[in-house]
């Protein structure tokens, strides 16, 4: 009996990892019926703020600045940033629900599978991330670091702006 609950238990592991693989699809994160899975809250919010001297962006719910990096791919969506360059670069998840948003186009916004499942948030085909050292709303810090990480504005165009007294490195 043990033997039993061990081989099943295995192909229920087994089968978990292999769906947790997933492709990196782009998927549309507007309209009804839209759900995405992801261990982030609910309803991910994107918006617009004006930041520094880039004029409008895309900020989270939080009023923190997004940003996409020249090594990730829109066409197809593939997030190339994983381990320590996401932990100074936190992908902005999708969550449970379809994204709030305000200021942004909707046929803009879609979802890429990244290599640990989670869904993360795109915009015209692009991953976008949140810096680390940002710590407040309205903080660019991330801007034009190593020459790959652009803030974007609201029509999913990177801005390659530097900001004012910026000797950003790293990446």
């Amino acid at each position: 009996m043990k033997r039993i609950a061990v081989v099943i238990g295995s192909a229920v592991l087994g089968l978990a990892a292999l769906t947790a693989c997933g492709g990196d699809e782009d998927t549309p994160a507007s309209g009804p019926g839209t759900s995405q899975s992801a261990p982030a809250a609910a309803n991910a919010k994107l918006a617009t703020a004006d930041v520094g001297d880039f004029g409008k962006i895309v900020v989270d719910g939080t009023g923190r600045t997004l940003y996409v990096f020249d090594k990730d791919t829109a066409d197809p969506s593939k997030s190339n940033c994983d381990g320590d360059c996401a932990t100074k670069w936190p992908p902005a998840l999708a969550g449970t629900g379809t994204p709030e948003l305000d200021g942004v186009d909707a046929s803009l916004v879609g979802t890429v599978t990244r290599t640990d499942g989670s869904k993360q948030i795109t915009l015209a085909g692009l991953p976008l991330y949140q810096f680390d050292q940002d710590t407040k709303a309205g903080e660019a810090k991330g801007q034009a670091v190593g020459g790959v990480w652009w803030v974007v504005g609201p029509d999913g165009k990177k801005i390659t702006k530097e900001a004012s007294g910026s000797g950003n490195s790293g990446y």
